[in-house]
């Protein structure tokens, strides 16, 4: 070898080296020809423990299978590939050294592989160049999470933590189109706390909003995960129970109504019993659009009202005659 070219092969060693980046060099056998200092950093592996040796009998717990077949499509096509960190979250289990983990506790890897050609042309080794990308994507776990934050306040209402009213509608608007396409049952039922004014008039708005998030969560525990709670405003609910025909909605509402009208709620020293009035409807052709549909329920409620509070009421067709 001329002077220079020892010259020129120690600078490229020393770039290798100094690669802020993990290199791995690899031929057919997965055999170990390039193994660089930041590889031996995060390893805890030198150089000459692997270099010659096959990659998965050194380094356990490798995801062999995928692993093999990202290489191996670089040395039948000749053309580089890409791994990315939202795909695969690391090669390499290598610890997360950064300050502010964001509780990533391993390193964020961004991978490419890249045929290296003999003199003949002829794809003799793959590189696999490891890029530590963890603060990218901290960065970008941290913008999802504030965006999926922003995205619960603006659906969520403060004080009951129950949907509120404009995402609610976005629901019963949905529900109401798929069970129009599909032909599938559905209940929505609305209902407010009976006499509230006057819970507010005698113990006070702390008392008030005590008495509305103590319905909230009782609506909760009586609901399934599949059912859309929410508040539809001050002291009125609503819910829709998919799947549901108005007898099995008529049980839900009564054993929820018999729950509150036995609780007793505590606040400021006072004891406060309440009840609910509630009504219910089950999607039919007669209603031509979702805010038929919550017409129609409320129609139920407001005979519930008219009839001494304190009970459910199935909407009949009576009610619009």
């Amino acid at each position: 070898m001329k002077a220079t070219e020892i010259s020129d092969f120690h600078w490229t060693m020393q770039i290798i080296g100094d690669l802020d980046a993990g290199l791995i060099v690899v031929d057919k056998a997965y055999r170990v020809y390039a193994w660089n200092s930041f590889m031996q950093s995060y390893s805890g592996i030198s150089a000459d423990k692997i270099i010659g040796k096959v990659l998965f009998d050194v380094i356990e717990g490798l995801p062999e299978s995928w692993l093999r077949k990202k290489v191996d499509a670089s040395f039948k096509l000749n053309s580089r590939g890409f791994s990315c960190w939202e795909d695969r979250p690391y090669l390499f289990k290598f610890k997360n050294f950064s300050p502010i983990s964001n509780g990533l506790r391993e390193m964020r890897q961004n991978i490419t592989f890249s045929p290296l050609t003999s003199v003949n042309g002829e794809v003799s080794h793959v590189s696999l160049v490891i890029n530590d990308v963890t603060d990218i994507a901290k960065n970008k776990i941290h913008l999802m999470d504030s965006n999926q934050k922003l995205s619960d306040l603006s659906r969520t209402d403060g004080l009951t933590q129950l949907f509120n009213r404009r995402y609610w509608e976005t629901c019963l608007m949905k529900e109401y189109e798929s069970c129009k396409i599909s032909g599938a049952v559905s209940s929505l039922v609305i209902f407010d706390i009976d006499h509230f004014k006057r819970v507010n008039d005698t113990y006070g708005h702390t008392v008030g909003d005590h008495v509305i998030r103590h319905t909230a969560n009782e609506l909760r525990k009586a609901s399934r995960t599949s059912d859309v709670c929410g508040r539809y405003g001050g002291e009125e609910f609503t819910v829709l129970l998919p799947g549901t025909c108005a007898n099995q909605a008529l049980y839900f509402t009564e054993r929820l109504r018999k729950k509150i009208e036995s609780s007793i709620v505590e606040c400021e020293g006072y004891n406060v019993k309440y009840t609910i009035s509630l009504g219910i409807c089950e999607i039919s052709p007669y209603q031509s659009n979702h805010l038929n549909w919550l017409e129609h329920a409320d129609k139920a409620l407001y005979y519930s009202k008219e009839t001494g509070r304190n009970r459910s009421t199935v909407f009949d067709l009576a009610f619009i005659k």
